[in-house]
């Protein structure tokens, strides 16, 4: 494949048109348009709308660029890449960390990676859950932390810690003083839930499913974070956990543990038929002693 050709592609969609990408890429128009449809004809797809005056990204071109994305950027880290080699210093580490614990689990534990390996080169990475595992098996990442099971063939998990269930209250609410709130507790309450296809939505809907309750009144967003800064804001209820409620305005809210009791795990992904670098190595022992603090310190987390 040209990779001029993939710059181009990029650089038009970034740039927003032909004229600012002949100015990033030092090309003429035509030719960065002739890149462009060499592209579209190897790929078989149509990348841009030409009806206008201006290109356009059609919805396949979009597409393309949300899965190949990565690898384009990725184009422009490979002098940086050969730099490094030439100056014996090869060692990198990749992390992908699920949204629910990147900031209370993976960012401390790769902070003390570092700490202790100044020599490494470390990134870390965002992304859903359900595209945390395609990328691994993909080999994009050496690692990801996450919510278990991940059902995947190119990806083994191994677990880490496990936290309880809590319903997530505005600070002050009337529910708030019990020592463990049930699902028909909830049912009066607006109640913040996740979109379908999120595992978190499934644990909420099986909780209140299994205790015969149809909320009173539900509103759907798209990240559990997001849920509890609406229970901050006063906009109702949600169940989560400890890490995730953590990451926000955690003075705003009350975590009171489900009962009956409900545990979620989350643990460490690894592309299948991976050898272990001593930098992964090195950051397992930093993320086990980050989950064993937490852990040592809370009586909703515990060591899987």
């Amino acid at each position: 494949m040209n990779i001029k050709a993939l710059r181009a592609f990029r650089s038009t969609l970034s740039e927003g048109s032909l004229i600012g990408a002949s100015e990033v890429m030092h090309l003429s128009q035509p030719a960065v348009s002739r890149l462009i449809s060499g592209l579209e004809a190897e790929l078989k797809l149509t990348l841009f709308d030409r009806s206008g005056r201006n290109l356009k990204p059609t919805p396949e071109g979009l597409a393309f660029y949300r899965e190949a994305g990565r690898i384009l950027d990725n184009l422009d880290e490979v002098p940086r890449i050969a730099a490094e080699i030439r100056a014996g210093r090869t060692e990198t580490l990749r992390v992908v960390t699920m949204p629910r614990v990147a900031q209370s689990l993976s960012a401390p534990a790769l902070a003390r990676f570092m700490r202790n390996s100044p020599e490494t080169n470390v990134s870390l990475d965002v992304r859903a859950r359900r595209e945390a595992g395609k990328w691994l098996a993909g080999r994009e990442y050496d690692i990801g932390i996450g919510a278990l099971p991940v059902d995947h063939p190119g990806i083994r998990s191994k677990p880490l810690l496990r936290v309880r269930a809590q319903a997530v209250l505005p600070a002050g609410h009337a529910l708030s003083s019990l020592p463990e709130i049930t699902a028909i507790d909830l049912a009066e309450e607006p109640v913040i839930r996740l979109m379908h296809g999120l595992l978190l939505r499934d644990q909420l809907d099986d909780i209140f499913r299994s205790a015969g309750v149809t909320p009173r009144q539900t509103c759907e967003v798209a990240a559990s974070q997001l849920a509890c800064s609406m229970v901050a804001e006063g906009a109702g209820v949600t169940i989560a956990d400890e890490l995730v409620a953590g990451q926000g305005a955690s003075d705003r809210l009350t975590l009171v543990p489900l009962a009956p009791a409900r545990w979620m795990t989350f643990g460490l992904l690894y592309p299948v038929s991976q050898s272990k670098s001593l930098a992964l190595l090195a950051f397992e022992e930093a993320l086990m002693g980050h989950a064993e603090e937490l852990c040592a310190t809370s009586h909703t987390l515990e060591l899987a």
